[in-house]
């Protein structure tokens, strides 16, 4: 049996996922839900595992369902993405998968430069917590965060990176915020993915502790500091994520640069085989010119 499931039973899987529904994934495949329902059974066979669960009250995806899903649907988007570029005479394209925050707060605002520097590259940017796959073709560069324990991947720093606390001018101003102890009397907003927490802060610059419960949690750092800019308390986030927010004066920085943990911990990651790709090192020398400038 081959290792790789027939592309359209794939694509039911895919489909019925995403909308929940045998019926809603036959209209848009143009099938018959009987259709569907056979395309599942096989894969679910060839797999020999349960993808969904069935109920009077619909279906829903299985663990090892939402797990496959995961790296499947991205997988299909890749293989469409570099279909329709076919199809449109485009030749010269790059995937480039990010995590969420840097992709929006620090990637985006800068891509209309690398538009102009190289027009005839076509740029596909995807963003998610989960690292790509490159074994599955997901991308041809990744942007991760975190400490790096990658494998064999080549593994590039971008920039080191201050971690401060962070707080909006109407939330300084409330609470007189001018002291270290004065941050254990408000509200700390808790980053969950941050490779520096509170604990590590406090631990560096005072000799309190950090507190074990926080009022509210995020898992990307753009919550935590839309929320910082909302008056919902103090974030340690990241300077460089936070440039357009202290460029502005939404936040400020509330013991400037003085109390800042600094680490380096965004990654531009990849085969060596995708090495030398013109696209792959066209958007790496640039991505290394735009860390240079942060």
């Amino acid at each position: 049996m081959s290792a790789l499931p027939p592309i359209a039973n794939l694509q039911a899987f895919e489909a019925v996922a995403r909308r929940k529904s045998f019926a809603l994934a036959a209209a848009e495949l143009h099938l018959t839900a009987s259709a569907i329902s056979h395309q599942i059974s096989r894969l679910e066979a060839h797999l020999d595992i349960r993808l969904f669960e069935r109920s009077a009250h619909g279906v829903r995806l299985s663990p090892a369902g939402e797990h496959y899903l995961m790296h499947v649907g991205a997988a299909l988007s890749a293989i469409t993405a570099a279909t329709e570029d076919l199809r449109q005479g485009i030749r010269n394209s790059l995937y480039v998968h990010s995590a969420p925050s840097i992709a929006s707060l620090w990637l985006m605002p800068r891509l209309h430069r690398f538009a102009q520097a190289y027009p005839d590259i076509a740029l596909n940017l995807s963003a998610a917590h989960t690292p790509s796959d490159f074994a599955l073709g997901q991308a041809d560069i990744d942007i991760r965060y975190g400490i790096p324990q990658w494998g064999d991947l080549v593994v590039e720093p971008l920039f080191e990176e201050s971690i401060i606390p962070l707080a909006s001018p109407a939330f300084i101003k409330q609470h007189k915020l001018k002291r270290v102890a004065q941050l254990l009397e408000v509200p700390l907003i808790q980053s969950n993915v941050s490779v520096v927490q509170w604990s590590d802060w406090f631990a560096r610059y005072t000799d309190l502790r950090a507190p074990d419960r926080f009022p509210v949690r995020f898992d990307r750092a753009q919550m935590s500091l839309d929320a910082a800019t909302q008056g919902l308390g103090v974030a340690l986030e990241s300077a460089v994520n936070a440039g357009g927010h202290l460029a502005e004066g939404k936040l400020l920085a509330l013991f400037g640069m003085d109390k800042a943990i600094r680490v380096k911990a965004h990654f531009a990651v990849y085969p060596q085989r995708h090495a030398k790709r013109p696209a792959v090192e066209a958007f790496l020398s640039w991505l290394h010119g735009e860390a240079a400038m942060t």
